[in-house]
């Protein structure tokens, strides 16, 4: 009996064991929870870095692409032009209630504006004054008149001029003019603006 017993002993002692340990279903050769927890971490902390660093990437052009030494500013005014200016400020005025200028001649722009005052906003209305006046050709293709251009407001038109220009915008004088408020102006080409002509006035 104790024969058989030191037998048993002795050939579990002098078993090998690595085979065993090496075997797919040994404990030793598959993965704890901790080391794939751990990978996994690793695996996160490394993409959040990457995304961390493409997103500070694109911010960066974002804002270099962005910057502009001039600010557009608010809607001045929309334009319209028209055949018959009296009969125009009387529906502003006596029909809808509206606030309306008295009319102003422009001899250097070749017009005639009233002004339609709105809480927001203004309505400029357009009418020819002498033979070689724009309107004239635009009412030539709009009999009843419309919309002929919009004013919008920068903080600095000499710097707007300037960075259209250079962008390919082609303007309509080569320098800026006094408009109707007093201040300088530029004329965008409609073809450059996507088919509106586009007036900026100095804020």
């Amino acid at each position: 009996m104790m024969q058989s017993v030191r037998t048993l002993c002795t050939r579990s002692l002098t078993t090998p064991l690595l085979p065993s340990l090496l075997s797919p279903t040994s404990p030793l050769s598959l993965p704890t929870r901790q080391n794939l927890t751990t990978h996994n971490v690793c695996n996160h902390t490394r993409h959040h870095h990457h995304m961390n660093h493409v997103v500070s990437n694109r911010q960066s052009s974002r804002l270099l692409s962005s910057f502009s030494p001039w600010t557009l500013g608010i809607l001045n005014h929309t334009a319209i032009a028209v055949p018959d200016l009296e009969q125009a400020v009387s529906f502003y005025r006596d029909t809808l209630g509206a606030d309306v200028s008295p009319p102003e001649d422009l001899p250097d722009h070749g017009v005639t504006v009233v002004f339609v005052n709105l809480p927001n906003t203004k309505i400029e209305l357009l009418y020819p004054l002498g033979e070689g006046s724009p309107i004239t050709g635009f009412l030539a293709k709009n009999k009843n008149g419309g919309i002929h251009h919009i004013c919008i407001e920068v903080d600095d038109i000499e710097a707007a001029v300037r960075d259209v220009k250079a962008k390919g915008v082609r303007t309509l004088s080569e320098t800026t003019r006094i408009g109707a408020h007093g201040k300088p102006v530029m004329f965008l080409h409609p073809k450059d603006c996507g088919g509106v002509l586009m007036e900026l006035e100095q804020k």
